[in-house]
């Protein structure tokens, strides 16, 4: 059977975004690893106001901090998910949550070698 498609709904649209930015919060205040990650993220956007960092800069920076974010939203996602349907130990639940982290270390290795790209000339330049 087909499910109907609702029409376009204001209340419904706000609704939706409401329930994600409550994810969002539930995240940062629930995961350590992502308070770590929103404290980088204030200083690399002091740091990037301060150097003035340029509109393609900017956007490296918002892409590689919205992969970090992401990452580590799918990494809880999954741990709870998993947690929920095997709370005892499983070493394939185990492996699971290790290959998420995995991705999520993946992300943030890449967004330090983006940052260190950007604000290394950045900060040489200013010594000299």
């Amino acid at each position: 059977m087909i499910k109907e498609k609702k029409k376009f709904s204001v209340r419904r649209l706000f609704r939706s975004f409401s329930y994600a930015l409550r994810g969002v919060r539930q995240v940062i205040y629930a995961e350590q690893n992502a308070r770590v990650h929103t404290c980088v993220l204030v200083c690399v956007v002091v740091a990037g106001m301060y150097f003035r960092l340029s509109s393609t800069e900017w956007i490296a920076v918002a892409l590689a901090a919205g992969g970090v974010f992401a990452g580590e939203t799918f990494n809880t996602a999954i741990e709870e998910l998993s947690d929920a349907v095997s709370p005892q130990y499983d070493e394939r639940i185990k492996r699971v949550k290790d290959f998420s982290a995995g991705a999520v270390l993946i992300m943030a290795i890449t967004a330090a070698i983006i940052g260190l790209v950007i604000f290394i000339p950045k900060v040489a330049g200013c010594c000299y």
